[in-house]
């Protein structure tokens, strides 16, 4: 679902494609956003206008968050589903046939981008003409923005333009866009958490499992990476029919359970199934079977028994191989630079990930405070292990890296050498950033 922002950004990245076209065709044409009254004040002689002249709730998902599904946790906050219909106006020379040349350019350019992807939603934002939509979060709607024709008769056009008070008509056609996604602000009331389940007077939950707390084995305080071995603490853990324990979209059957322990390495999980940052578990029971008419046992696959609620933990990344790429100097003499990280774990496309530079130097006598800077990288389309962060304005240096990954952060490397210059200081990963 998107924020206030996606009715304005659906709007933009229509003026911003269709002036990417028309202006190819017809030299000088532009494409502006403003009511038809207004054309002869804010409309140039030649060009397209798109004028939003309807907003209708879209009927099939405007209330998806209606109170059957909120009853099943599916929906956290309201949403506004809507369908928005645009007017788009051709203005020229009618001598030269303008308005029909504009009009073959249009109708030639939706018919080939009947979805606003993602990619093209992300350049109008990034566009300094439409800087106020820069916190627009439309691109990450699940559901995808179409454009479709919409054919008006004769009756229907008339009534249309009606609405514009002495305005005269001049050659149009009518888009539909849909469906975008608004999201409220307040979330909704939830109520208690069911106590217990019940069917005929028999509870077949009745030993719920709950998880207190996810540690690494090796110690409370001890980070948790890729291939540490879980201790998870809790009550009635052990399922009398057998327990999995599910991180992610992967169950898998512990080492070693007990009502009270369950003792699980990360190393035996697919390697997809590990993401960098906050993970999730959950310990299942496996459910009893039932008595079939035959009096046999019989478990069907889509049930499942007793699940203990998500305990989190966080997993840490750690840096396999970093280098720089794109090294250039700045007239102030910094430099600007592209960071290659690559990491042992899958890093989601949703993720949100800062890298961290901190000056190393190696003569302990140097009497000045280290720099340090922090860089955001931006919005990714696809999961990958290796991540390239631009960085700017950086003195020339070597610098001790870190990978924050929704918050969880690799580690350094510590010199143990008792007869280093270095001993006990962090000494890896670096980067030198510096001309040739």
């Amino acid at each position: 679902m998107s924020n206030h922002l996606a009715i304005a950004t659906v709007t933009a990245t229509l003026q911003r494609t269709l002036q990417a076209s028309v202006q190819n065709h017809v030299e000088g044409a532009r494409v502006t956003t403003v009511s038809p009254s207004e054309v002869s004040r804010g409309t140039p002689e030649t060009g397209v206008n798109i004028f939003m002249y309807q907003v209708i709730s879209n009927p099939a998902l405007h209330n998806i968050d209606a109170t059957p599904l909120r009853t099943k946790g599916t929906a956290v906050k309201r949403q506004a589903a809507l369908d928005l219909y645009y007017m788009l106006s051709f203005y020229g020379n009618n001598n030269e046939l303008t308005p029909q040349r504009l009009l073959g350019s249009v109708v030639r350019t939706l018919n080939d981008k009947r979805v606003i992807t993602q990619a093209m939603i992300r350049e109008a934002c990034n566009d300094t003409t439409f800087s106020f939509l820069r916190d627009s979060n439309l691109a990450d709607q699940v559901q995808q923005v179409s454009i479709l024709p919409l054919d008006l008769n004769l009756d229907d056009l008339s009534k249309t333009w009606s609405v514009f008070f002495q305005t005269p008509y001049v050659l149009s056609l009518a888009y539909k866009s849909l469906v975008v996604l608004v999201e409220g602000d307040e979330v909704m009331a939830r109520s208690l958490p069911v106590r217990e389940r019940r069917s005929g007077g028999f509870s077949p939950y009745f030993a719920r499992p709950k998880v207190e707390s996810v540690t690494a084995r090796a110690g409370k305080t001890a980070l948790i990476l890729a291939d540490s071995t879980l201790l998870i603490r809790g009550t009635q853990l052990k399922g009398e029919q057998g327990t999995t324990v599910q991180i992610g979209k992967v169950a898998i059957a512990p080492e070693t359970i007990t009502p009270t322990e369950i003792i699980l390495s990360l190393s035996t999980l697919p390697f997809e199934a590990l993401r960098a940052g906050v993970q999730s578990l959950q310990v299942i029971h496996q459910p009893p079977a039932i008595a079939t008419a035959d009096r046999s046992p019989s478990l069907p696959p889509s049930r499942q028994g007793a699940t203990s609620e998500a305990a989190p933990f966080i997993l840490r990344p750690q840096v396999l191989d970093v280098s720089v790429t794109d090294l250039e100097e700045t007239d102030e003499g910094l430099y600007d630079a592209t960071v290659a990280v690559q990491v042992n774990l899958i890093v989601g496309s949703q993720q949100q990930i800062v890298l961290s530079l901190n000056e190393w130097n190696a003569d302990p006598s140097a009497d000045y405070l280290p720099t340090n800077y922090m860089f955001d990288l931006p919005r990714r389309t696809a999961e990958s292990q290796t991540l390239s962060i631009p960085i700017q304005s950086v003195k020339a240096g070597e610098y001790l890296i870190r990978l924050l990954v929704d918050g969880a952060e690799s580690q350094l490397e510590v010199d143990t050498d008792e007869a280093s210059p270095t001993y006990e200081w962090y000494v890896g990963p670096r980067i030198v950033i510096e001309s040739d």
